[in-house]
């Protein structure tokens, strides 16, 4: 069985693969539903049962997540159409704002209900968390970008909310581009020598150059890397090695480490092009937002 057609529309709207978001989404549901069928819904829902529920914010964010909500509506047997967005993601939402109007069959409902949630405040957390950093920056030129420390089989989605919140995003995967880092360098016997295997092996593909010092900077660009990343260091630092590339006009800079929001303007205005934030996906706090049936929508045996 495979997402209905508008459900699959809605998702590719959104620069998501409907089949990468039913895998997760079809995943999600058969963790809560691996031991048996939802046994407290089907005792107090009366078949044929149907209700009006709303999805709301319980405190103040950006929202993400709403065509994947549609989705798990959907896997569970929620019929299309049922369920109408009444936000769009990447919208600052406030305490109290209904977010999406469900009117379906009780049982249904009530068994989608955390497997929807859990997508829709984890996203719409990244995304909140996302569009802090995208403001801390705000006027600088510096654009906020995530990293491959995404959950397990979430990173379509995870690197989707970071765009909700006004983030770019780095590679999706280890194919789409290459990153020379230090075990890169250990391997090659250095810099230049890892630059050069990797313009070999794939003439065509982005390259990044992780480097943890001054002298590694200049080696880099010297060696026609296109875009460094700078770990862990020091606004000084982060100013020269942007007066070092200012010899290379093609060439980008990311800032990356021990980067912390309440510091990342004076970061950004040292004329880096890119801020690197792996806690955008690994450590971003749930928005809270709940399933509210409103009792006199409400159908009884």
């Amino acid at each position: 069985m495979t997402l209905h057609p508008q459900v699959a529309d809605e998702l590719l709207a959104a620069g998501l693969d409907p089949g990468d978001a039913e895998r997760a989404v079809r995943c999600a549901l058969d963790e809560d539903f691996r031991y048996g069928p939802d046994v407290t819904s089907a005792a107090t829902a009366g078949p044929g049962a149907t209700a009006v529920a709303a999805v709301v914010a319980r405190q103040p964010g950006v929202l993400a997540g709403l065509p994947v909500a549609l989705a798990v509506l959907d896997a569970a047997g929620v019929p299309p159409g049922a369920a109408e967005p009444l936000r769009r993601d990447g919208d600052r939402i406030g305490r109290g704002t209904e977010v999406l109007r469900i009117a379906a069959p009780l049982r249904e409902m009530l068994g989608a209900e955390r497997t929807l949630l859990n997508f829709l405040t984890h996203l719409s957390g990244v995304a909140t968390a996302t569009r802090a950093w995208v403001d801390a920056v705000a006027g600088t030129g510096c654009a906020v970008r995530d990293t491959r420390k995404t959950t397990p089989g979430l990173r379509q989605l995870e690197k989707y909310a970071v765009r909700c919140g006004g983030g770019v995003n780095h590679r999706m995967g280890l194919g789409d581009a290459a990153l020379v880092k230090d075990n890169h360098v250990a391997a090659a016997g250095g810099i230049t020598a890892a630059i050069r295997a990797v313009r070999a092996a794939a003439p065509d593909l982005p390259l990044e150059v992780e480097c943890d010092d001054l002298g590694q900077v200049r080696d880099a660009l010297a060696a026609g890397a296109g875009l460094i990343l700078l770990d862990n260091m020091g606004v000084a630092d982060l100013r020269a090695a942007v007066a070092i590339a200012r010899r290379y006009p093609a060439a980008r800079l990311e800032a990356s480490g021990g980067l912390r929001l309440d510091t990342a303007r004076p970061v950004a205005e040292t004329g880096v092009d890119f801020i690197a934030v792996g806690a955008l996906t690994h450590s971003s706090p749930a928005l809270d937002l709940g399933l509210d049936v409103l009792t006199s929508g409400v159908h009884a045996r």
